[in-house]
């Protein structure tokens, strides 16, 4: 499964914790918040002021690795 710029950052991580590392290197997600829950990672990335294909592009080469 690809990981969208819809997708809530907070399933995002559940899903794959070592997506974390990532979201940190770009200061998106506010992991420690209810933010995390709620909005998805186009958002976070809007907000940071973060390139979302990026950031994307980066989440599913993480997540590859693991296969």
């Amino acid at each position: 499964m690809r990981i969208t710029a819809e997708m809530k950052i907070d399933n995002v991580v559940r899903q794959y914790p070592e997506t974390v590392q990532v979201f940190s290197r770009y200061a998106v997600g506010c992991l420690g918040c209810s933010g995390a829950e709620y909005d998805d990672i186009a958002y976070g990335a809007q907000v940071h002021g973060v390139n979302l294909d990026q950031l994307l592009r980066e989440l599913n080469e993480t997540v590859s690795l693991r296969n």
